[in-house]
């Protein structure tokens, strides 16, 4: 194997390069996007994108709707394979909400204008605020 394909005990690498090495995001364009927006922290201070990041450094990332919170075991340069990827950090993330939990509030279509009388009963009734269909 070549030496920055295998995971490596010792050194520093970004911490953008580092979260997509180890397949917590899809592309390395997404991993220094969430640095930049602010959703990566290392060590509890929020990390630019080319922060180093060593072994046993706690890396928090908010990534999909989800907050991942992660201890670095192995520094990787290049994106790994899935179960290689796996023993490169130690997951401590809270587990994820409930499906039922996360309800998706429903979005009128753009342009719709102002809803009618009707429409906005019908959305309180859906919410529960209303009061039920008149009998």
């Amino acid at each position: 194997m070549v030496s920055g394909e295998a995971p490596q005990a010792a050194g520093s690498v970004r911490v953008d390069v580092w979260i997509w090495s180890v397949r917590l995001t899809k592309t390395r364009a997404q991993a220094a996007a969430a640095c930049r927006a602010g959703h990566v922290k290392v060590a509890g201070e929020r990390a630019k994108p080319a922060q180093a990041v060593r072994v046993g450094d706690e890396v928090r990332l908010r990534h999909a709707g989800r907050d991942r919170v992660v201890v670095v075991s192995k520094i990787v340069k290049k994106r790994v394979g899935a179960p290689v990827a796996a023993e490169c950090f130690i997951d401590n993330s809270p587990p994820p909400p409930p499906r039922e939990a996360a309800v998706q509030v429903p979005v009128r279509d753009r342009g719709a204008g102002r809803p009618t009388k009707r429409d906005r009963r019908e959305m309180d009734r859906l919410r529960g605020m209303g009061p039920g269909p008149a009998e």
